[in-house]
C-alpha cells in the first residue's frame, strides 16, 4: 500500500521524470542507489510515493493512464525508466485558463500543447477528484506565466485539504501579502514554494559561485546567466509577458547571496532562447566579473549542460516527502527550511549550507515550524 499519495497538475516533462524516478528507485535498494539527496527521508523512500490523480489539458494525454501519458508528446525528456507500471489512474481534463500561451500555436504541432476538446472542470469537480483519490500532496507543474491557473489549483488544494508543492514561479508561498501562507496555515496544511531549484542546475551553481566570490573578498561587478533549451518550457517562455515572475525568482535567488547589491544593468538572469533540437537538454552560459586584491580584475565563465526535468525531479521527490512528514506531525503553513533549500523564490532566503541544515533538522523533527 502506498504511504504517500500525490496528485499532479501538468503531466509534462517534469512530471514524466518524477514518475519515472518513483518506478526506477522503487526497484532498487539503498546500497545501489545514486542520484538522490536522501534515500530515506523521515522513514519514507521513493517507492512509497504513488500518483493517485493527474490533470492535463493536452488531447494526447487526457484519458490515458499516467504511465502512458508521461511519454506522450510534446514531452521530450530522457526516458531512463521505460517500464513504468500501469497506475490505473487516468489523466483528467484540467482547467486551461492562462495555461497555454497563444504564440505556441505557430510552432511544430509535436512541440506544442494541443488542448483536448473535453469539458473543462470547475473548482468543485477538481476538489471532488482530489478528495476521492485520497491525495495528500499536490504537485504543481503548470507552465511559467500561468498566474490564474496556479491560483485556481492552489485554491483547489486548500478546499480539498491537500498539501501543496508549488514548483512554478507564481508567488503563492512567497506572496508579499502573506495571504496564501495564512490560508494554508489556517487549514492545517503545509506548503513548499515557490519555483523549484534543480538538483544541480544553473541557479544553485550561480549561487554557489557568487557566494564563493563574496566569501573570498572578490567584489562582483557584473554577472549574467543565459539559459537555452528545446522543451515546451522554453518555447512557452519565448513570450516575454509570461516571464516577469520567472526573472524575479531567478534573479533574487542569486542576489540574495551577494555581499552587496548590484545595479539592475549589471545583472541579467533568465531564459534566453528556444532551440528545438536541444529538447529537454538545458544549456547554461554563466559569467561573473569581479575585482580581487589590488582591484585586479578577474572573471569566471562556465557552460553547464543538464537534462532539465530529471534535475528538477531530484528535488521534487524530497519536497513530496517533506510535505508528508509535516502532515504526519500536524505542521502547517510554510515549511521554511525545505522552501529555502528546494526553491528559487522562498518566503525567506538563506545561504544554501544553512538551508540544507534547516532541512536536516526538519527531517529529524527538531524544527517544528
Amino acid at each position: 500500500m502506498a504511504r504517500i499519495k500525490i496528485a499532479i497538475v501538468g503531466v509534462g516533462n517534469c512530471a514524466s521524470a518524477l514518475v519515472q524516478g518513483i518506478a526506477y528507485y522503487g526497484r532498487r535498494k539503498a546500497a545501489g542507489a545514486s542520484g538522490l539527496m536522501h534515500w530515506d527521508l523521515g522513514g519514507y523512500v521513493p517507492g512509497d510515493i504513488q500518483v493517485v490523480a493527474a490533470f492535463d489539458i493536452d488531447r494526447r494525454k487526457v484519458g490515458r493512464d499516467v504511465s502512458e501519458a508521461i511519454f506522450a508528446k510534446p514531452n521530450c525528456t530522457k526516458v531512463f525508466c521505460p517500464r513504468v507500471p500501469r497506475s490505473g489512474v487516468k489523466v483528467r481534463m484540467g482547467r486551461i485558463l492562462d495555461g497555454v500561451a497563444p504564440h505556441m500555436k505557430n510552432y511544430d504541432p509535436d512541440c506544442v500543447f494541443q488542448p483536448a476538446a473535453a469539458r473543462q472542470p470547475d473548482r468543485a469537480a477538481v476538489v471532488r477528484a482530489l478528495r476521492e483519490s485520497g491525495a495528500e500532496v499536490l504537485m504543481n507543474y503548470l507552465p511559467v506565466g500561468s498566474e490564474k491557473a496556479v491560483r485556481f489549483y492552489a485554491q483547489c488544494a486548500l478546499d480539498a485539504g491537500v498539501g501543496l508543492v508549488n514548483n512554478m514561479p507564481v508567488f503563492i508561498a512567497s506572496a508579499a501579502s502573506g495571504e496564501w501562507a495564512e490560508r494554508f496555515a489556517e487549514r492545517g496544511l503545509p506548503i513548499i514554494g515557490d519555483d523549484i531549484k534543480s538538483q544541480l542546475g544553473a541557479t544553485i551553481t550561480h549561487r554557489v559561485l557568487a557566494k564563493l566570490f563574496s566569501d573570498r573578498g572578490i567584489k562582483i561587478e557584473r554577472t549574467y546567466q543565459l539559459n537555452t533549451g528545446g522543451n515546451t518550457d522554453f518555447l512557452n517562455m519565448l513570450d516575454q509577458t509570461r516571464l516577469k515572475s520567472k526573472r524575479i525568482s531567478k534573479t533574487s535567488a542569486v542576489t540574495s547571496v551577494l555581499g552587496q547589491p548590484l545595479a539592475a544593468r549589471d545583472i541579467h538572469i533568465g531564459p534566453s532562447d528556444y532551440i528545438p533540437w536541444l529538447q529537454d537538454n538545458k544549456l547554461c552560459f554563466l559569467r561573473i566579473e569581479g575585482r580581487g586584491f589590488g582591484d585586479v580584475p578577474m572573471h569566471v565563465e562556465l557552460r553547464l549542460s543538464v537534462e532539465d526535468s530529471p534535475n528538477s525531479a531530484g528535488v521534487g521527490i524530497d519536497a513530496i516527502r517533506c510535505i508528508k512528514l509535516a502532515l504526519k506531525r500536524g505542521q502547517s503553513g510554510i515549511l521554511y527550511g525545505p522552501s529555502a533549500y528546494f526553491m528559487k523564490h522562498p518566503p525567506r532566503q538563506y545561504p544554501d549550507d544553512q538551508a540544507r541544515e534547516m532541512v536536516e533538522r526538519f527531517i529529524r523533527g527538531e524544527d517544528r515550524e
